[in-house]
């Protein structure tokens, strides 16, 4: 994009120049529509998230015995949902500030296997190539017991397949080590962005990794033509994958039942309100899709994302969705907050979603690192930075008058709320790594 063409974007829609700025930014959706009015541009139904629920429920007992983590929960690869009134206390230090209602975290962060919310979509999406793989080789029926996939014999069939993914990190953690147990070769395309550790622990696992000097979307572009050169490879594309979507979708009916068992009520005079961290769109797009079904109209959803990296803001925002990214703005796409360091939008999640997602905000990674040590100290509960981006997001619903005048709540309403920050990813950080993350963090 040239100065002009900028310039002629910024004059039809000023809050560019925030986001160019770097400042910290919020955006209400005026759009936001009706479950009922949004859900034919989604192109999924009840009927594929029901579908999805049924896949894992099969390959239950494999995970089970093959990641013994799993074993207390049967093969279900879930989190935990805590209150956190200390935190809820801290965010409300600031004047003027007060957050309604509760506040509580789902950890994904400390899901089984990878230790992040790509556990759900990468996990399953490996799953379900492994069966079709199986049931079209006539090795697997549906009504067999999963476990069989242990066996030799199967490691051995999968062997003759690849599995590639273009990553920042934690989709490759989950697809790699999924795919590697079952005996799949897999390559992951790490970019810049990614973490040594990471890199590390996927090598441990057998996992071939390529690293680019480059941001996540040349490692996906890359990842793609290596993919299509092997007729047996299937390559996991985090853009557009309605397999990947699906698998965060679950999550809906699986908080629907945790907050049944902790009697917390969702309905028309008790809102929800979630705050998802957003890279390219993928896990917090399909984790939104999965709570307006079980939830309808009565949970609002709102995506968070670093200054540096603003994409899905931009892209739906301008309604240019894919067609544009940050550093067509000049923004750098350099964030702390590896996860969510994704230039350029999913626009099949931005187009889907659009009219169900009720705002956009942007938050520093100061003030995430901030929000991480405040949480360690306050809850004893320990992040990576992108997972705190969501910390934020009640301050800024709570603050916002015009957002409250836009949906129509009352303070009565308010009152009643349930917020949950969803919390991405970090179960599996090394110490040291932590230690330097709290070593960024202002106190006080």
């Amino acid at each position: 994009m040239n100065d002009i063409q900028i310039a002629s974007l910024v004059a039809r829609f000023p809050l560019l120049a925030s986001l160019m700025a770097l400042a910290e930014t919020t955006w209400f959706n005026p759009n936001t529509t009706t479950l009922a009015e949004g859900l034919p541009y989604v192109g999924l139904t009840e009927a594929d998230v029901a579908d999805a629920h049924a896949r894992l429920a099969r390959f239950a007992p494999y995970l089970a015995e093959a990641f013994p983590e799993t074993a207390v929960t049967h093969g279900v690869i879930e989190s935990e949902l805590v209150a956190i009134p200390a935190m809820q206390q801290r965010l409300e230090q600031q004047p003027g500030q007060r957050i309604f209602g509760q506040l509580l975290l789902k950890k994904d962060s400390h899901l089984p296997i990878s230790g992040s919310i790509k556990a759900r979509g990468g996990i399953y999406e490996v799953l379900a190539h492994a069966e079709k793989l199986a049931l079209a080789a006539g090795r697997l029926r549906l009504e067999d017991d999963y476990s069989v996939l242990l066996s030799p014999a199967f490691r051995q069939f999968f062997s003759q397949y690849s599995i590639a993914v273009g990553s920042t990190g934690n989709l490759g953690l989950s697809i790699g080590i999924m795919s590697a147990r079952l005996g799949f070769k897999v390559t992951v395309h790490m970019s810049a962005d990614a973490r040594a550790w990471k890199k590390a622990k996927l090598r441990s696992h057998g996992v071939t990794v390529v690293e680019y000097a480059q941001d996540y979307g040349v490692a996906v572009e890359q990842g793609r033509k290596a993919a299509e050169a092997d007729p047996n490879c299937f390559f996991i594309d985090d853009e557009n994958s309605r397999t990947l979507f699906l698998g965060y979708a679950v999550a809906g009916e699986r908080l629907k039942a945790q907050l049944a068992q902790q009697h917390i009520v969702v309905d028309a005079q008790h809102p929800l309100f979630v705050y998802l961290p957003c890279g390219v769109g993928g896990g917090p797009g399909g984790v939104a899709f999965g709570l307006k079904l079980a939830f309808g109209d009565n949970v609002h959803c709102l995506f968070a994302e670093p200054t540096h990296s603003p994409c899905m803001l931009l892209g739906v925002h301008t309604g240019l969705h894919d067609g544009i990214a940050v550093q067509d703005l000049g923004i750098d796409n350099i964030t702390a907050a590896d996860g969510l360091a994704v230039g350029r939008a999913s626009g099949f999640v931005g187009r889907a979603m659009e009219r169900l997602l009720d705002g956009f905000y942007t938050l520093s990674d100061q003030t995430m690192y901030d929000l991480l040590g405040a949480l360690d100290e306050d809850e004893g509960i320990r992040l990576e930075p992108s997972a705190l981006a969501g910390m934020a997001g009640p301050q800024r619903v709570c603050a916002s008058e015009a957002y409250h005048r836009l949906q129509g709540f009352t303070p009565a309403l308010l009152a009643n709320a349930t917020h949950i920050v969803w919390a991405t990813g970090g179960g599996m950080v090394p110490e040291e790594e932590m230690a330097q993350y709290l070593a960024k963090a202002r106190r006080g």
